[in-house]
C-alpha cells in the first residue's frame, strides 16, 4: 500500500472529501487533532475499526475514543446527563473525552466489549471538518505503533504507519502533545481515568465531586479492566530503557554527569541544566517552571531518543499534581515505573 501525505487546512475540502470517502469505504486516515495525531475509522464499521488494531498492533481489549463534530452528537452513540452538558459547555470542543453508557449503534469492537464508549469533540479545525463532511463519528486512537511514543507531527504517523495505511492528513504541529484528558461520569461525579491538558483542578470547577483512578498513577491491577486507552499496557516507550529519577532524593546532574561517562545515554534536561551537563545526547524538554512547553515536547523528545540510538534515558520524575500530572502519567508508563531513588 502507498501511503500519501496531503498538507491541509479546514479549507482543503477536496482533500477533506477524499479522506471522508476512504473512511466511508472503510479504509483507515490518519488526522491531526489538537492533542496528537489520530488513526482514524468509521466508528460504526466494525471491521474498519478492527483495521485500526492491526495496524497499530494494538491490543483488542484496550478501547477506543470516538470523535464527533458537535457535543449534542453524543446523543446518537451514547446515553448522556446533565453534567455532560456541562462539561461540554466549559470544554469542547476541546481535549476531553467522556465515557458514557453506549447505544448499541457502537459496536463492541470500538469498546473493547465494554458498555460504554468514549466521547471526544475536537477542537483541531481539519478534524472538525473532517467528521463535519464525513458524516460519521471517527474512532481514532493515536497513529503509532502501539507502545511508542504518541505522534504529534505528520512525519511521526509516517514513520510507524507507511505502507498501513492510504492517506495522512498533514495539519501541522499537534497544539498540546498529549492525549485527551479521559473521565467517566456518573450524575454528580467525574472519575479522572487519563489526565491531559484538561487538570483536576479545571474539572472542578465544574464538578466538585473529582476523584483519580488509582492506575493513574501506578500500574492497573492484575485482572483489572482496563476502561479508558493509556491504562493497562507499557505506552509512550522509546526503545532505549527509560529512568525517572527521584531529585528529592537523588541529585540530578550528578547522577546525569555521571551516566554521561559510564553509559551510551541520553539525559532528558530541563533549560537551565544544559550548561551543567556534557553537550551529548541532551533533550531539553523547557523551562523549569514551564509545564506547557515540557507538555508539549513530551512524544517529540521520547521519539528523539531514538533516533539518538542510546541505551537508556534518564529523566526528572515529573510532580504527580496540576498540569504536570499528564506528564507523570505518561513518563511512569513509559518508563515501566522504573524510578530512581523511590
Amino acid at each position: 500500500m502507498i501511503t500519501e501525505i496531503f498538507k491541509v487546512d479546514e479549507n482543503s475540502i477536496l482533500e477533506l472529501e477524499k479522506a471522508s470517502k476512504l473512511l466511508n469505504d472503510g479504509e483507515l486516515v490518519a488526522i491531526p487533532t489538537e492533542t496528537v495525531y489520530g488513526l482514524g475509522a468509521n466508528a460504526l464499521n466494525k471491521n474498519a475499526c478492527l483495521n485500526i488494531f492491526k495496524a497499530k498492533g494494538r491490543p483488542s481489549d484496550n478501547p477506543l475514543i470516538v470523535h464527533i463534530a458537535k457535543p449534542e452528537d453524543a446523543e446518537k452513540i451514547a446515553y448522556t446527563n446533565e453534567l455532560y452538558y456541562k462539561l461540554a459547555k466549559r470544554f469542547m470542543p476541546g481535549p476531553l473525552t467522556v465515557i458514557m453508557p453506549k447505544r448499541d449503534i457502537i459496536p463492541y469492537e470500538v469498546t473493547a466489549g465494554l458498555e460504554t464508549v468514549a466521547v471526544r469533540c475536537p477542537e483541531h479545525k481539519v478534524a472538525h471538518k473532517l467528521i463535519e463532511i464525513a458524516k460519521i463519528p471517527i474512532a481514532a486512537p493515536s497513529a503509532n505503533t502501539s507502545g511508542k511514543p504518541s505522534p504529534t507531527t505528520a512525519q511521526h504517523v509516517y514513520d510507524d504507519m507507511n505502507g498501513k495505511i492510504p492517506m495522512i492528513l498533514d495539519g501541522g504541529e499537534c497544539k498540546f502533545g498529549v492525549e485527551s484528558t479521559v473521565i467517566s461520569i456518573t450524575n454528580d461525579s467525574i472519575m479522572l481515568l487519563r489526565p491531559g491538558s484538561i487538570t483536576v483542578e479545571a474539572l472542578k470547577e465544574i464538578c466538585p465531586n473529582v476523584k483519580i483512578a488509582s492506575a493513574v498513577k501506578e500500574e492497573l491491577k492484575q485482572g483489572e479492566t482496563a476502561l479508558s486507552p493509556g491504562m493497562k499496557y507499557k505506552h509512550y516507550a522509546p526503545k532505549a530503557n527509560l529512568y525517572l529519577v527521584n531529585d528529592k532524593n537523588i541529585n540530578f546532574i550528578e547522577l546525569a554527569k555521571e551516566k554521561q561517562k559510564t553509559e551510551n545515554c541520553a539525559i532528558m534536561c530541563y533549560d537551565e541544566e544544559i550548561s551543567l551537563l556534557e553537550n551529548k545526547n541532551l533533550l531539553p524538554v523547557g523551562k523549569k517552571d514551564d509545564v506547557k512547553e515540557q507538555t508539549k515536547r513530551l512524544f517529540i523528545l521520547l521519539r528523539r531518543a531514538d533516533d539518538l540510538c542510546v541505551d537508556t534515558v534518564y529523566a526528572h520524575l515529573p510532580y504527580d499534581e496540576g498540569e504536570s500530572l499528564a506528564i507523570y502519567n505518561r513518563m511512569i508508563r513509559a518508563c515501566a515505573h522504573r524510578v530512581l531513588g523511590g
